[in-house]
């Protein structure tokens, strides 16, 4: 057994309030420049809603299967490009904000 220390990598997040639907389907489903020229959907490729699972509805596909997403998360884009959801006090933890030049 040893000691391992995470890489640093940048990631894109999007914090889920159970309100920001547009920009939450942008961000889960196409690239910036993409973004908001598709219609909404309750279905994607990276997500589905489903209310009866989960307050707010947000189910994300991750590479390990389906995750709820719970309002207050943070939906993490990963490095492979998947996406998966983070606890707001494991996400404080974790990441802090990257000032760009």
């Amino acid at each position: 057994m040893g000691k391992f220390r995470k890489i640093p990598v940048v990631i894109e997040a999007m914090k889920w309030d159970g309100k920001n639907h547009r920009e939450m389907y942008d961000f889960l489903e196409y690239p910036p420049e993409e973004a908001l020229v598709h219609s909404i959907d309750s279905i994607g490729k990276n997500f589905y809603m489903d209310f009866n699972k989960i307050e707010g509805g947000l189910v994300i596909k991750t590479l390990e299967g389906e995750h709820l997403a719970s309002i207050g998360d943070w939906i993490i884009k990963g490095v492979a490009g998947e996406f998966y959801p983070v606890k707001n006090d494991i996400f404080k933890q974790t990441y802090e904000i990257v000032k760009e030049a």
